[in-house]
């Protein structure tokens, strides 16, 4: 055999180059080698796959606060009535929901903050009226939060 049928021919042996087809392919690594990068990947889906697991149950998890409106009626051509329920997490801490009335092609055309005051129900249920530009056609509650803005809680002069 001679090197360039892929032989091992002396030169090659003594550090020579090889040429030939083997000399186009890399060393074939050891079962060690192959073992440890399928341990060493292995471990990484596993950690990525905690991290995602972690930032999607903290990003959907259950809310400090939520709110449902459960009935809407219109009361004139501008002003809806909406009834809502709220939830809280810790119900001794107030919490403010945004209400607002939308016209016929969808566009919000009245908006109210609702604060909710700190108390000892979990759930309770509420009542405003929001006033609106256009004629309503629905009333909904459009997001809570436990974040208060100041002007909320402080008397007005």
């Amino acid at each position: 055999m001679n090197s360039s049928d892929g032989g091992t021919a002396t030169p090659a042996a003594s550090g020579a180059p090889r040429s030939g087809p083997r000399a186009s392919y890399p060393a074939e690594q050891s079962a060690g080698s192959r073992r440890r990068w399928f341990v060493g990947l292995s471990v990484l889906v596993v950690v990525v796959g905690v991290a995602l697991a972690w930032l999607g149950y903290t990003k959907f998890a259950t809310p400090d606060v939520a709110g449902e409106a459960t009935a809407y009626e219109i009361l004139n051509p501008s002003t809806v009535s909406v009834q809502l329920t709220v939830t809280r997490k810790d119900p001794s801490e107030p919490a403010v929901c945004v209400v607002r009335g939308r016209s016929k092609d969808g566009d919000e055309t009245g908006r109210r903050e609702i604060l909710i005051p700190g108390g000892t129900q979990t759930q309770i249920g509420m009542r405003t009226e929001v006033t609106t530009s256009k004629p309503p056609v629905i009333g909904e509650v459009f997001g809570c939060t436990m974040n208060v803005p100041p002007y909320l809680t402080q008397p007005a002069t």
